[in-house]
């Protein structure tokens, strides 16, 4: 499945239906070029099921500032334009498929978190 390189302009109306990965990100970023092959690899599987985004934050820093995006790579689940779920940092591909598994993807904003930085994972 094809991977959106979103802008400010079509931003909320992506996020707005469904489940969407988005990966906040940046063409220097050593961990981001880790972590895009694992984008790729979900985008791939899950295709069917979830949309997945890419934020330039270079190129699009507004957005990176309204979501509070303070470290790259962060990648933000959404779930029918809500923020549910946000990595910070290079994550194993289990951790977000863990989270994506479609028994997972009705998660209550409730279970909502942050996983990697600063909390001691």
């Amino acid at each position: 499945m094809e991977i959106l390189h979103l802008t400010k302009s079509d931003f909320d109306s992506a996020i707005s239906a469904g489940t969407v990965l988005v990966d906040f990100w940046a063409s220097w970023c050593m961990p981001c070029k880790m972590l895009a092959p694992v984008i790729e690899e979900i985008a791939e599987e899950l295709g069917g099921s979830i949309k997945t985004a890419k934020v330039d934050v270079d190129a699009e820093g507004e957005l990176a500032l309204e979501y509070s995006v303070m470290s790259i790579p962060t990648v933000i689940l959404f779930k029918d334009g809500q923020e549910f779920k946000r990595f910070v940092g290079v994550q194993p591909k289990e951790a977000y498929m863990e989270v994506l598994a479609p028994e997972n993807a009705e998660a209550d904003s409730e279970d909502s978190g942050t996983i990697g930085e600063g909390n001691g994972e």
